[in-house]
């Protein structure tokens, strides 16, 4: 067993919840049974490290069972251990060591997408990874990431994701003017989400949505400036029919998403 939070091993494991050693290292943390699952059945041979504590391992014998089907072993840690190597306050008992996936945005459109989301400037680690989630939901090709946007493998971005990251490709640090200029190449229309735009339903009505599609969604505080609005074939808002001020970045990208969805599959 594991049992010296000290040790070079952990404080190693530890340090992957900052950005400067993710970049060196190629690596990322997994936490939580679910996130680990997900791992274990899309790319096994990504995880370098399994960590679990006794309960852990002994509550998710399916884990066990994949893992040690992938040739991989489980290291016993102490409770202790597994606190110092977690990123939460309450860790689940499990914790992994995987190595970075990423992929392009040429590959992307390399392989003729009809949905994938573009996120400019995107800060909020939640807010990605729940926009991440939607995309697989909806059944998008991909999410693309330009600008300053949070890195995709930050922990809260991977626990937000619950899974679906290991589910849509990611194709993380483009330009926004070279994403869209690529985008419009692949034969697909650039829209904006933006509360400045055309009403969503009279897209939805005139056949705009069941195109092959490119959302672009924009900073959680400023949206998207002008030179990101002026890039896109057309821009779009959410109508709002109760008080409230505005939706959630997440929670207005989820149902533009699926809108899209929506209108390709009825078409």
């Amino acid at each position: 067993m594991l049992e010296n939070p000290r040790s070079a091993r952990v404080r190693a494991v530890a340090k992957l919840t900052k950005r400067r050693v993710r970049d060196e290292t190629g690596l990322f943390l997994l936490e939580g049974p679910q996130a680990v699952r997900e791992a274990l059945s899309y790319r096994p041979d990504g995880i370098v490290q399994l960590f679990a504590t006794p309960a852990a391992a002994d509550k998710h014998t399916d884990l066990r069972r994949r893992a040690a089907d992938a040739g991989i072993d489980v290291i016993i840690t102490s409770e202790q251990v597994l606190a110092v190597m977690a990123d939460t306050v309450s860790p689940q008992g499990i914790v992994a060591v995987a190595r970075q996936f990423p992929t392009s945005a040429r590959a992307v459109f390399a392989a003729s997408p009809r949905l994938i989301a573009v996120c400019e400037q995107v800060r909020d680690p939640g807010n990605l990874g729940t926009i991440i989630r939607a995309a697989d939901a909806a059944g998008a090709d991909a999410v693309i990431l330009t600008g300053r946007t949070v890195d995709p493998f930050n922990p809260k971005v991977v626990r937000s994701t619950t899974g679906s990251l290991f589910h849509v490709p990611i194709a993380p640090g483009g330009d926004l003017a070279d994403v869209v200029d690529a985008a419009r190449a692949a034969g697909l229309h650039v829209v904006a989400a933006d509360v400045k735009g055309d009403d969503l339903l009279a897209a939805r009505e005139d056949g705009t949505l069941a195109r092959p599609t490119a959302w672009l969604f924009g900073n959680e505080a400023r949206g998207l400036d002008d030179d990101a609005l002026a890039l896109a074939d057309t821009a779009l808002r959410l109508p709002i029919y109760g008080r409230a001020e505005s939706l959630n970045l997440a929670t207005a990208a989820s149902v533009c998403l699926y809108e899209t969805a929506f209108a390709q599959r009825t078409a």
